[in-house]
């Protein structure tokens, strides 16, 4: 599998508060609505919380502020993320996603890429550390 990664930081004239509830209750739903002509398997938002714990990571590494929110998509495959970005279908569904980020996310000061994620442990799964690479 596949996964893009998405680093969003929200445009200055939208508050935390309608970045998330856009994301989430708009934005989310319309992900999903295109996730057959985009041929993604899964979809995750992950939304910035406020927390002094922020804060303590930022002074003992020297970070950056905070991303507003992480979204994570999943393919099979990289030849099906091709292959929806080479259908009529995809090609709307990807054009309708960017231009209803354009309107709550500051792409300027964004990120995103695709991934391959390299399970170390996961001891929800009881998978321990075993010192080998996935």
């Amino acid at each position: 599998m596949i996964k893009l990664v998405y680093c969003l930081r929200k445009k200055a004239d939208v508050s935390q508060k309608e970045f998330n509830q856009y994301w989430r209750e708009k934005h989310g739903p319309l992900v999903t609505s295109f996730a057959k002509d985009i041929n993604a398997v899964k979809y995750v938002q992950s939304h910035t919380i406020e927390t002094p714990l922020n804060q303590n990571f930022i002074d003992s590494r020297g970070l950056e502020t905070p991303y507003e929110g992480i979204t994570e998509v999943w393919w099979r495959s990289e030849k099906e993320l091709n292959d929806a970005m080479n259908t009529e279908e995809g090609k709307k569904a990807f054009q309708a996603l960017l231009k209803d980020e354009s309107g709550f996310i500051d792409f300027s000061r964004s990120q995103v890429f695709m991934t391959k994620e390299n399970l170390i442990f996961d001891t929800n799964l009881n998978i321990p550390y075993d010192g080998t690479p996935n």
